[in-house]
């Protein structure tokens, strides 16, 4: 059997790679005709996708990079890694929180600037002082999204001492499981930014998101607060939060994000994008997507795709077909009487829908004949076939 032939955009963490093994795959850089297409950062907006693609998966969360609407539309599902980095991100808010609570940047550069050859005791002894900070422990934090990371971002801080508002009309269930029981409901984003010392914000970028905190809304947050991004560039407005700061409606700025705005700015820390910098995140999410990407190539299945419904079928024939389709009616009526007059007889079967997309997978008693693939790719409605036999 022919191997499976992944196009690899980005480095991506060995142990990623092993998750599809050699001999039955192929991973590189140079390849013309991928099955499917491993990234982490590429910006694949004006890339010239080859119709051979059946599959992309991006080593992380955010898919802002992946012409998500042009895939789906072709029947090509788009996998991420959800959750994989999300405790590299949880650490690095922390870590945001005591720089921006205990001064820790400007403090950095005050020692940094002192005269080596003068007496640095004394010095640090009268210049400590304008640098004293304050403790986590009692203030309370503002938590914007309330996702994977937002969770672990709220059970640590109340683990810290600290008291958590939480707010985010899209709760999952599982996200809804997680939550601490100590975290308070907000009843909008404007609930958080009046009543939080510190907001972090942890939602994707979607045009309901973009500029969440603008001109109109910053104001509503205490003098001395401080804000947090390491969520996505856009979502929050640079040149809002810089008047802000400005005008002392603000006390600080983190995010993860550097933008022109925001360099040299005296209360800003802009971090060169390293949330989901670490070694561990890297190869948590590598081998996520990896091991999703191989289970959708041999088997069908979809989990975490951000434009298909999550589809698992337990094999139980050695033949396989694997359907994307338009979410319209009679779909399933059609892929089955177009099987029954072939002479196929349909062992199991599930479809699923999410949005405007439906996923089908059908396990057959015999052999699929190409003539029946072709048939099935005819009918309206129907973005991709693929024939999926157990060797």
């Amino acid at each position: 059997m022919k191997p499976l032939q992944v196009l690899v955009l980005n480095a991506i963490a060995p142990r990623g790679l092993e998750r599809l093994p050699e001999g039955r795959y192929v991973t590189s850089k140079d390849i013309a005709e991928p099955d499917a297409v491993l990234v982490r950062s590429a910006d694949m907006h004006k890339m010239d996708i080859p119709q051979s693609v059946r599959a992309i998966g991006r080593a992380g969360a955010g898919t802002n990079n992946i012409p998500v609407k042009a895939l789906s539309a072709r029947g090509v599902p788009v996998f991420n890694a959800p959750g994989a980095n999300a405790n590299a991100v949880k650490e690095l808010v922390l870590a945001g929180m005591l720089i921006a609570a205990r001064n820790l940047a400007p403090a950095q550069r005050y020692v940094q600037e002192l005269d080596p050859s003068g007496d640095i005791d004394k010095t640090v002894e009268e210049g400590k002082k304008a640098f004293a900070g304050f403790e986590l422990a009692g203030q309370t934090l503002g938590v914007i999204g309330l996702g994977k990371i937002g969770c672990l971002v709220a059970d640590a801080a109340i683990k810290l001492g600290m008291n958590v508002l939480g707010y985010d009309p899209e709760i999952t269930v599982d996200a809804a499981w997680s939550l601490p029981s100590q975290v308070r409901r907000a009843t909008s984003v404007a609930d958080v930014l009046k009543n939080s010392q510190f907001v972090t914000i942890h939602v994707p970028l979607v045009e309901a998101t973009r500029n969440l905190v603008n001109a109109d809304n910053v104001g509503l947050l205490k003098p001395e607060a401080v804000l947090l991004n390491f969520s996505r560039d856009g979502v929050v407005d640079d040149a809002a939060v810089v008047q802000a700061l400005a005008a002392r409606q603000l006390g600080w700025y983190v995010c993860d994000f550097p933008a022109a705005a925001l360099l040299r700015q005296p209360r800003v820390v802009a971090l060169p994008h390293l949330g989901a910098s670490t070694r561990e995140a890297e190869e948590n999410c590598a081998v996520m997507v990896a091991e999703q990407l191989r289970d959708y190539l041999e088997h069908g299945n979809v989990a975490n795709a951000v434009n298909f419904p999550n589809v698992s079928m337990e094999r139980e024939s050695k033949w396989r077909v694997a359907i994307a389709n338009a979410n319209v009616p009679n779909m399933v009526g059609q892929i089955s009487t177009t099987m029954a007059q072939a002479g196929l007889n349909i062992h199991n079967m599930v479809n699923k829908s999410r949005g405007d997309m439906a996923y089908t997978l059908v396990d057959v008693d015999s052999a699929v004949p190409d003539d029946l693939l072709r048939k099935l790719g005819r009918i309206e409605g129907v973005l991709a076939v693929r024939y999926l036999p157990v060797e």
